[in-house]
């Protein structure tokens, strides 16, 4: 598969006959990774085109004649497959990038004007393309950063303005790319609070399909920046030609997918324009957020590895590093707490052996007590009533107790009932002349004021600073922005335009700010469950919630869709009281990423007491391969009775199987082998069943020795059904 350019009749004209005055005009621009290539070329009047995607040829100096091949003329249409769109010229497409200019004209074009590709190192190399508008003073580099060996390329665009007053961006977008094949699948999610990562697949037809957020903050609640791109047919795990793509955008976001009249397929992604209009003033520039996508033509599993590999190495914060399992209190106590319960369960978080308390939502507000969601959200003092000693006396107890102490925070946030609402109405998101509409009882700070971007860095500031071994943040976000509007943006005479997209670069500066401060400190983003995760933010957190709703039935399936784009050790996964099934299924399910607790222990029984224990013992014996080994899914719960999935460790000298039931219905289950994936053919295998309850024994034969070759063609048989609902298999090479 490739992406063709659709040329002027001349050009045509010009590869066929060998003109050679045009050939020095025209520039092939390669970008390629380790297995893949995206090309570019001019034409002769230096308008800038893909040619190409999909897998690298051997000899670079034949992209060039790519053109050639095409016979599809764009005579009446205006021109698709530009490398970037622009708006109200020769192009009727929908546009990567539209200006009003300082004159008020709404036309621009764009030609080449040079590029440059600087290595970073062996592995990192960046390819910049500068292209200018021939008439006004507006300038366009398009930013390729090229990771070799996970054969990922993140791109970005820089928007320039010399001219003498002020231009209006109408859109800006991050990426424009172009595709050819037979048909095009396009895999994207919707979902609510508790409902996160719900797939569908759809055949892209003639039009153009649409994928955003209009929420402002808390973006993806509805659906996240995320989607799967199938080339010619529905791709497989290990079949089919699949593009991963993710936008590293924390607002809203917006994708276009446009099969054009010679069905073909344009994509546009980047920040939504919806209600953010741009000001650029003369000299400055507007940097776009980073659209990161892999290709693989070996199917959607090599994708998603592709795509951990570089996360973990490049991106999330400590993503090469290890994690802590915690336990939390929300669950155990919601806001009904004081001192001694608290201490009673850093004593149940010691017994049990994990690393960490959280102390979640509740422990702060006095005027205004924190004792239900509808009040107190911005007064970040300790409640005296409950914690008549301080922060500082927990993480002293839970310190003498053998157990490190982090805390909840929702700094972005206010209710409207609280002190700091009733000193600062200004600092606050909402529209002056209507009522105010709210989520969670509460709304958002306005973080594109630089004084609430103080006060809310000061927040974790002062936590930090009056007690420095606090070792883990859990920040959260309930709220979506409705009634959009800036008090400070009126105030300083700038347009309400800007606020969706200030807000996010408010929260990145404090972001930035302290993790220049504290760099190390383990943090989850929570947004009401999975409501903002992506790319950008977790430059700064080391992981995810998720969502809510931790049912371990419907955690199977969205961890499953999770992991197309994010490694497991980004994914919080908490055991608690939620769904119908034993604790042990519980736990297994959570084994599947970042372990947590989030139930009360004293009121376990000897024998799940028992388990526990041994449960954070064996997690502690195989969370290295879950965090980061490659991820094979096996068995697709969506099409199955069960689910089942694999970590390899990278020598394939180790892995560990998860096999859920999920279909109650009669005789459901792994009736039949499956093949497992990631081993070495030639290498002795020993399977050996982990997690077992107290006194339940394995249906697995573990005196038995397999081939990788025989695991990997014939296969295996967990023995999942319904008197064993959930399996974790360890398998080791024999020695």
């Amino acid at each position: 598969m490739f992406l063709k350019k659709i040329q002027i009749i001349a050009l045509f004209m010009f590869a066929v006959a060998g003109n050679h005055v045009f050939a020095q005009n025209i520039i092939t621009i390669p970008i390629e990774t380790r297995e893949n290539a995206l090309v570019m070329q001019t034409d002769a009047d230096n308008h800038l085109f893909i040619i190409y995607f999909g897998k690298k040829l051997s000899q670079t100096s034949e992209y060039q004649s790519i053109p050639a091949q095409s016979t599809q003329h764009d005579d009446n249409s205006g021109i698709h497959n530009s490398a970037y769109t622009p708006s109200g010229t020769w192009s009727i497409s929908e546009p990567a990038l539209q200006v009003t200019h300082a004159d008020g004209n709404k036309s621009s074009d764009l030609v080449y004007v040079s590029h440059k590709t600087t290595k970073e190192n062996d592995n990192i190399s960046v390819t910049s393309i500068i292209l200018k508008d021939p008439v006004y003073q507006v300038e366009v580099t398009l930013f390729y950063k090229i990771y070799s060996n996970e054969n990922v390329i993140e791109q970005w665009s820089n928007i320039h303005s010399d001219e003498k007053s002020e231009i209006i961006l109408q859109k800006y977008a991050s990426s424009n790319l172009y595709f050819i094949a037979k048909d095009y699948y396009l895999t994207h999610y919707n979902g609510t609070w508790a409902r996160e990562m719900q797939p569908e697949e759809e055949q892209l037809t003639a039009g153009i399909r649409v994928l955003d957020s209009k929420l402002g903050t808390r973006a993806n609640l509805f659906q996240p920046p995320s989607f799967l791109l199938s080339f010619d047919k529905p791709a497989s795990e290990t079949e089919g030609k699949v593009l991963l793509g993710t936008l590293a955008w924390s607002g809203n976001f917006r994708m276009d997918f446009e099969v054009d009249s010679y069905h073909n397929l344009r994509l546009i992604a980047g920040i939504n324009n919806y209600a953010s209009e741009y000001p650029l003033a003369s000299k400055q520039d507007f940097k776009t957020p980073s659209f990161i996508y892999t290709y693989s033509e070996n199917g959607k599993g090599e994708a998603s590895r592709n795509l951990h590999n570089w996360a973990r190495r490049y991106r999330i914060l400590d993503g090469e590093g290890s994690r802590l399992t915690l336990l939390n209190n929300w669950e155990a106590t919601y806001f009904d707490f004081n001192e001694e319960k608290l201490s009673a369960l850093f004593k149940d978080g010691k017994k049990l052996g994990v690393d960490l308390f959280l102390l979640d939502d509740g422990w702060f507000a006095n005027k205004y007590q924190r004792n239900n969601d509808k009040a107190g959200l911005g007064d970040w003092q300790e409640n005296v009533k409950k914690l008549p000693n301080g922060i500082g006396h927990l993480v002293k107890e839970a310190t003498n107790t053998g157990i490190k102490f982090g805390i909840w925070v929702e700094p972005e946030m206010v209710n409207p009932k609280s002190e700091l609402y009733e000193k600062h109405p200004d600092w606050v998101i909402k529209q002056p002349a209507r009522p105010e509409h709210y989520m969670r009882n509460q709304l958002p700070l306005d973080l594109s004021n630089p004084e609430v971007q103080n006060f809310v860095f000061g927040v974790i500031d002062k936590l930090f600073t009056e007690n420095p071994a606090i070792a883990y943040i859990k920040w959260d976000c309930n709220a979506i922005t409705f009634n959009a509007y800036s008090p400070y943006l009126e105030k300083s005479k700038q347009k309400q335009s800007q606020l969706y997209v200030d807000y996010v670069r408010g929260l990145y500066k404090v972001l930035e700010k302290l993790r220049a401060k504290y760099p190390k400190v383990p943090m989850m983003l929570c947004s009401g469950g999975g409501g903002r995760v992506d790319y950008e933010a977790l430059k700064y957190f080391t992981e995810f919630w998720p969502s809510d709703n931790t049912d371990p039935m419907e955690r199977i399936f969205m961890q499953w869709e999770y992991s197309y784009f994010f490694p497991a050790l980004a994914q919080s996964n908490h055991v608690t009281d939620w769904g119908k099934q034993p604790l042990k299924f519980r736990t297994d399910v959570a084994m599947m990423g970042k372990l947590g607790y989030d139930i009360v222990i004293s009121h376990l029984n000897e024998k799940d007491l028992q388990f526990s224990k041994q449960a954070v013992s064996t997690y502690n014996s195989i969370k290295d391969i879950v965090w980061h080994g490659d991820l094979f899914r096996l068995v697709d719960p969506k099409k199955n009775d069960y689910a089942a999935l694999m970590f390899s460790s990278k020598d394939k000298k180790r892995a560990v199987l998860f096999s859920y039931l999920v279909n109650n219905r009669y005789e459901a289950g792994s009736d039949v082998p499956f093949r497992l994936q990631g081993l070495e053919a030639s290498k002795k295998y020993r399977i050996k069943e982990l997690n077992l309850y107290p006194e339940t024994k394995t249906a697995i034969k573990e005196d038995q020795t397999y081939s990788g070759d025989y695991l990997m063609t014939v296969g295996f048989n967990p023995m999942v059904n319904t008197r064993r609902t959930s399996v974790i298999m360890e398998i080791m090479e024999a020695q």
